[in-house]
């Protein structure tokens, strides 16, 4: 990056059950103005902006700014699947670093539909096909279920018959995650649950995953505000928050390998090495993590990816509680999108939103002690995946 970049602003809207939330432009230009009071700038200074959702119309980036203010400024919508406010951000944090602009906006909203995620567009090639077709070589049982479903639930099979780990552990990610939501007003699933209770809930792909290791659909926005170095001294802004290094990846042949491979094992490695690389840190020195679990295999697999713990070593990764409170490292304080659920456009600029809040020391009961590195795993099958690290300013 040529030029630092801080965020200096941040906000989301609560998110909602489908049915429940308003429209997506109200939604999102709450969440902007939020993230404009938090930076305390004029709207006007800021230069470009970048749109991220999955499910609308062309333009709705712009249907949504404009409900704050037309000011005539570049707006680019983007659409990278579930990575796509990560995206929004790495275009905005691009345009800051490049020199092109001295402060950018990257916002994200989602309205979804009830159950679970699915096409709008069955009348051509569907982008996920070819792994689909790979999953039915390597892994053709239970080819009736489809979707998100099927990917993440082969992958947390192979995974256990890869390690020998105990099934267990999905569960009990799920109830640390729920632990954590238990003090994150934002977040929509709030209840404690026991292990028991997430293994026997209804399998939705056989034999281990259950519905209570899914995440829920819902709808919601955030946003989040990014300048050059010299913006925030000029405007006298104390509490940025550096993005000391940000890396995006897509797939390789290295994909098809197996199932694990297929839901971005690979892409998540390969970003979260040359992060670490470009930030001259480690793992070991990160505080706080804020990770796509969309599925609580995905949670797993990713704490190898993003050199957590090493490979097979999740289960005593786990049963240690080295991913939460008084180990390692606090995974998904804010209860992850398993608790929060998952607005598509709108996850990665929750998650960076989070993880501003944590690095300033403004989430109360949630907060990580003394956080000082933050890192921030977005995954969008398809695909691409982004690995962010954070300063405390």
């Amino acid at each position: 990056m040529v030029n630092n970049v801080k965020v200096i602003g941040v906000d989301m809207v609560k998110f909602e059950k489908p049915g429940m939330q308003e429209s997506y432009d109200v939604m999102a230009s709450k969440a902007i103005q939020g993230a404009i009071k938090d930076a305390g700038i004029n709207y006007k200074e800021i230069k470009q902006a970048f749109a991220s959702y999955v499910y609308g119309d062309s333009t709705c980036g712009q249907a949504a700014l404009y409900k704050v203010g037309m000011t005539g400024i570049p707006v680019i919508n983007v659409n990278n699947n579930c990575s796509s406010g990560s995206t929004a951000l790495y275009l905005a944090r691009q345009a800051v670093s490049s020199g092109a602009v001295d402060c950018a906006l990257a916002f994200g909203f989602e309205e979804m539909q009830r159950g679970a995620l699915k096409s709008h567009w069955d009348d051509r090639v569907a982008p996920m096909q070819h792994f689909n077709d790979r999953l039915d070589e390597i892994a053709p049982e239970y080819s009736e279920i489809q979707g998100a479903m099927r990917l993440f639930g082969a992958a947390g099979t192979a995974y256990i018959n890869k390690y020998g780990a105990n099934p267990d552990i999905f569960a009990k990610v799920s109830v640390k995650t729920r632990n954590h939501a238990m003090n994150n007003p934002f977040a929509i699933l709030n209840k404690p649950i026991t292990v028991e209770e997430v293994l026997n809930a209804p399998v939705i792909y056989p034999p281990y995953l259950t519905r209570l290791m899914a995440c829920p659909p819902s709808c919601g926005a955030a946003a989040a505000i990014v300048c050059s170095e010299e913006f925030a001294k000029k405007h006298g802004i104390k509490d940025a928050v550096e993005i000391i290094s940000q890396v995006m990846a897509t797939d390789t042949e290295e994909s098809y390998k197996d199932e694990i491979h297929i839901v971005g094992a690979d892409m998540t490695r390969r970003a979260a090495k040359e992060a670490y690389e470009l930030a001259g840190i480690g793992p070991e020195d990160v505080d706080v993590v804020e990770l796509h679990d969309c599925f609580t295999p995905n949670e797993v697999i990713t704490y190898e990816g993003l050199g957590l713990c090493g490979e097979g070593e999740a289960e005593t990764f786990i049963n240690n509680g080295d991913n939460t409170y008084g180990g390692k490292y606090v995974v998904n304080p804010s209860g992850g999108l398993m608790s929060k659920g998952h607005p598509l456009g709108a996850t990665g600029l929750a998650q960076c939103t989070e993880l501003v809040w944590q690095l300033r020391g403004q989430t109360n009961e949630r907060q990580v002690k003394g956080a000082k590195v933050a890192l921030q795993h977005n995954l969008g099958l398809g695909g691409a995946v982004v690995v962010t690290m954070y300063k405390k300013g």
